[in-house]
């Protein structure tokens, strides 16, 4: 098999193209040859060494592909079902063993590009708008990013659940992408900080009940400002840099503030969470609510070119690879 393996982290260079030998699946596992690939910004944080990993390493941590075959003990698949995953690491290869609990069944009707595409964003939209803050009809929510793989997602979905949806975009070309993703106001996120006072007269003054912010150190403070008396600020990601260390005051001081740092692995802790949480993006993609984009692809060896258009902020909805 190839695949994409790292020795050290840094930038897009520390990724090495590889062959390797897959063994056969282990007890409790499934042995998927992948078909598609996804790519997403936490890829880059095991890469740079923001989040660590033991290495040598794989990268990427959602694929959609054919199970080969099955360990012992695995009884809910079988060879030839079409299944998906976000979780775990190593999806920059032709395939992987995968335990079985964390592989869903891909629904007729999806296909492995969109269920490859959407697992990990998709997902992460779902326990944002749903349990995280549940959205309510009405509302008006501030969400970053919305031209990334998770804000088209976000957007069409929060409209969907009834919100007014406020989204920051990083230049005047998202502007109509997020537009046409079921946002009603689109702001040029700047390092002027414009957009807070823009935040703000969208709400009558009032501020947003929530915020999602996955930029992180250029938008935190920003954030903050943005929000409603009793308001939750979800801190989601860190594409900018990670968020410094700040006094907790600065919360009441703000308006006896929440704040939180939620993340997938914490939703979908168990197989039924995870069915759960899959089964509900599945079905309000079914239901056309909630479109897919898959706007860049790449092949397998070009994962470096992959992350440089990631970090150029270059890209819009979702990337994948081919291998």
């Amino acid at each position: 098999m190839k695949a994409i393996r790292i020795s050290r982290t840094g930038g897009p260079e520390v990724m090495d193209f590889v062959v390797f030998d897959l063994p056969p699946p282990g007890p409790g596992q499934a042995r998927v040859k992948h078909t598609v690939i996804g790519v997403n910004f936490i890829d880059t944080y095991h890469r740079s060494g923001l989040y660590k990993l033991p290495l040598p390493s794989g990268l990427g941590m959602e694929a959609a592909g054919v199970v080969e075959a099955v360990g012992d003990g695995v009884t809910s698949l079988k060879p030839g079902d079409r299944v998906a995953y976000a979780g775990a690491m190593g999806a920059y290869s032709e395939g992987a063993n995968v335990p079985a609990d964390r592989l869903v069944t891909i629904p007729a009707g999806v296909s492995d590009e969109t269920a490859a595409a959407c697992m990990l964003k998709g997902m992460t939209a779902q326990y944002l708008l749903k349990r995280t803050y549940a959205v309510k009809p009405g509302q008006t929510i501030l969400f970053h990013s919305a031209a990334g793989g998770v804000g088209l997602i976000a957007g069409q979905w929060a409209k969907h659940l009834g919100a007014t949806v406020i989204g920051t975009v990083g230049d005047e070309a998202k502007v109509a992408l997020a537009k046409a993703n079921g946002y009603d106001h689109v702001l040029v996120a700047r390092g002027d900080g414009a957009w807070v006072k823009q935040v703000r007269d969208l709400t009558g003054g009032e501020g947003a009940p929530v915020v999602y912010d996955s930029i992180g150190k250029d938008t935190f403070a920003g954030s903050l400002d943005c929000l409603a008396t009793r308001g939750l600020m979800v801190s989601f990601g860190n594409s900018s840099g990670a968020v410094p260390p700040f006094d907790p005051g600065i919360l009441s001081a703000k308006g006896s503030l929440y704040l939180t740092r939620p993340t997938l692995a914490s939703y979908t802790r168990s197989p039924q969470e995870l069915r759960e949480t899959a089964d509900d993006l599945f079905a309000v993609i079914a239901s056309g609510a909630v479109k897919i984009a898959v706007n860049q692809r790449f092949k397998l060896s070009e994962a470096r070119a992959a992350h440089e258009a990631l970090h150029s902020r270059a890209t819009t909805g979702a990337t994948v690879l081919i291998p």
